[in-house]
């Protein structure tokens, strides 16, 4: 067994913060040891998917799709959730564009124009790739509903699932 020498400890804080050694050395730990709390590892995951095509005229971001949508209890109020919506979608009129978005319940976790803003530039029909991601802290252990949600530029239709399938996916991070 090896022992930590006082000279490589640089500095403790006030906070609990201990620095070991200086740039450039390499800091060792023999097997078994466990260095941190759990920070970072996944409590749980939670997925959902969707095969059917959805659409809508609205100009304000309605419910994509309800099976677009996963509840999750977070175990703690300090854990963070890393939500993943991978699909497909496109606007079916010429330069206009299809918007997708993450709700938590009722709240937009992106902007007006969500995460994902798909433009028809040559119209015609056809979906792309479209993926979102985002890591929440929503500092709760009730339970929480994640979902995507689409919105359509005026005059026009927004697609999502187009020619493929829809999923999102929840991951509980330990914070």
């Amino acid at each position: 067994m090896g022992t930590l020498k006082t000279t490589n400890i640089q500095s403790i804080s006030g906070s609990g913060t201990v620095t070991l050694g200086t740039s450039g050395e390499t800091l060792a730990a023999g097997s078994g040891v466990t260095i941190g709390s759990g920070l970072g590892k996944i409590l749980q995951a939670v997925s959902a998917t969707d095969t059917t095509e959805r659409n809508t005229t609205s100009t304000t971001f309605v419910t994509a799709s309800n099976t677009l949508s996963v509840a999750i209890t977070p175990l703690t109020t300090s854990s963070k959730i890393f939500v993943i919506v991978s699909t497909s979608c496109y606007n079916g009129t010429a330069s206009k564009a299809a918007y997708l978005t993450i709700y938590r319940d009722a709240s937009n976790l992106g902007n007006s124009n969500g995460f994902v803003r798909a433009l028809n530039s040559a119209g015609g029909a056809g979906g792309s790739g479209a993926s979102a991601s985002i890591l929440d802290s929503p500092s709760t252990t009730s339970a929480i509903t994640y979902q995507a949600y689409l919105r359509a530029d005026s005059g026009s239709t927004a697609y999502l699932n187009a020619n493929s399938s829809g999923f999102i996916t929840v991951f509980e991070v330990a914070g």
